[in-house]
């Protein structure tokens, strides 16, 4: 069950997409060559007629005898469980859903509040498929409806090394929901055990022998793979509890020309926030993408009573309003960029489990940041802070830092943010 580590290599092929539009056909192409297995992990599997087709290619694949496991998060998906189960009944998918909400008293539970944020999907463990983009039109909004407009997102399809991380990442998530309640035990049983290795591998052979297409080999790279280096960054409760956020600290860190971030949830940490005054210092210039067009209050809010720090630093600040923003990428330097599903937010960097990939490749970062001057270019620049300082300011900025240290100690996170 354990998420893989932090490892950059070299030889992986990648490609970025921009929302949906790109994202499903892509995974429906993939679908259709799947020769042995499919593992699919999203926060939001909608009930839109684009959720649909990827359901319907789902089925399909499945009955090729392909084996495909999807596990989707209770509470991301929680409205549209019993559409997906009906969309794929009579079908061989298997279908899990991580944490339920099935029950009343389910809702009263703290580890209800650490959720499973990831947009995974990987076809036969050499293509993966990751980044912010939920299985969701577009132009839909499960709260505000549908828009003439597609949100700004990203993903990536991405072959090598990271890509058989990710399938590890998005089987470790499916197992964790079929296991349901009982993984907890599980893993203390594996930590008391004298035979912890041997223990897990007859769990998988259990699992693995109860589906079928089980002939999966191991992917061999092209030998003229483009030397692209990244690596599959994964945030859980385990192992890997900061690191994406040590990822982005480092890359900030290391930075000497620019840096772009565009987020749609943004309320960075002191350690995050120092990082980025530091770059500031130094002379980098430091471009903020934000929501102009907000989805919920609250998180705009906490994004906005950041504006005076960060403007007072010499950064700039953009807010994206011809739709809804949900990007969670950004750029370093032109040659350091990552594209996932984690915000730039407590619940993203100390609750839930999310997946990013940073790739150290000057194409692939030219190519994002032609994606990311667009948006810039669609945006308005603020010049003054929203929420202006003062006693009105600091009851703003008040509110928010409380309402965030209470939602953390009720999940069980205590110390500084």
């Amino acid at each position: 069950m354990a998420a893989p580590a932090v490892e950059f290599t070299g030889g992986h092929q990648v490609r970025l997409l921009t929302g949906g539009d790109e994202l499903f056909p892509a995974i429906a192409e993939a679908l259709q060559t799947a020769q042995q297995e499919v593992w699919m992990a999203f926060y939001i599997f909608s009930d839109d007629p684009a959720a649909r087709r990827v359901a319907e290619a789902l089925a399909a694949t499945a009955a090729r005898g392909v084996a495909v496991h999807v596990v989707v998060d209770g509470f991301g998906s929680n409205r549209r469980i019993a559409t997906l189960r009906q969309w794929l009944a009579g079908s061989a998918v298997r279908l899990e859903v991580f944490r339920p909400l099935d029950r009343w008293w389910t809702w009263l539970q703290p580890g209800q509040l650490r959720r499973m944020h990831h947009k995974l999907c990987v076809v036969d463990g050499h293509c993966a498929f990751v980044g912010g983009i939920n299985l969701i039109d577009d132009r839909f909004d499960i709260n505000h409806g549908w828009s003439d407009t597609p949100r700004l997102d990203f993903a990536l399809r991405i072959e090598g090394q990271a890509a058989e991380d990710a399938r590890r990442l998005a089987q470790s998530l499916w197992m964790r929901a079929h296991l349901g309640r009982g993984w907890r035990g599980e893993l203390r049983l594996l930590a008391r055990s004298a035979e912890p290795v041997n223990r897990t591998l007859r769990l998988l052979r259990g699992l693995r022998a109860s589906r079928p297409g089980d002939a999966r080999q191991p992917h061999v790279a092209p030998a003229k793979a483009p030397p692209v280096h990244a690596a599959l960054v994964v945030r859980d409760n385990l192992g890997h509890r900061r690191a994406i956020e040590r990822a982005y600290i480092e890359a900030i860190g290391q930075a000497t020309e620019r840096i772009d971030i565009a987020c749609s949830y943004f309320y960075p940490g002191r350690a995050f926030r120092r990082a980025l005054r530091r770059a500031a210092r130094r002379g980098v210039r430091i471009r903020l993408l934000m929501q102009g067009k907000i989805d919920y209050r609250l998180a705009g809010l906490a994004a906005r009573v950041m504006y005076a720090e960060m403007l007072a630093r010499g950064m700039r600040v953009f807010e994206y309003t011809p739709a809804f923003l949900h990007a969670k990428v950004a750029v370093v330097d032109g040659r350091w960029a990552t594209v996932g599903s984690s915000n730039i937010d407590p619940l993203s960097l100390l609750l839930n489990l999310e997946a990013n990939v940073v790739v150290r490749d000057e194409a692939f970062v030219a190519d994002l940041s032609a994606q990311l001057e667009r948006a810039f270019a669609a945006s308005v620049e603020v010049t003054a802070p929203p929420v202006k300082p003062g006693l009105r300011g600091w009851a703003s900025r008040g509110l928010v830092a409380w309402v965030a240290t209470l939602y953390l100690r009720m999940a069980g996170i205590s110390g500084p943010y």
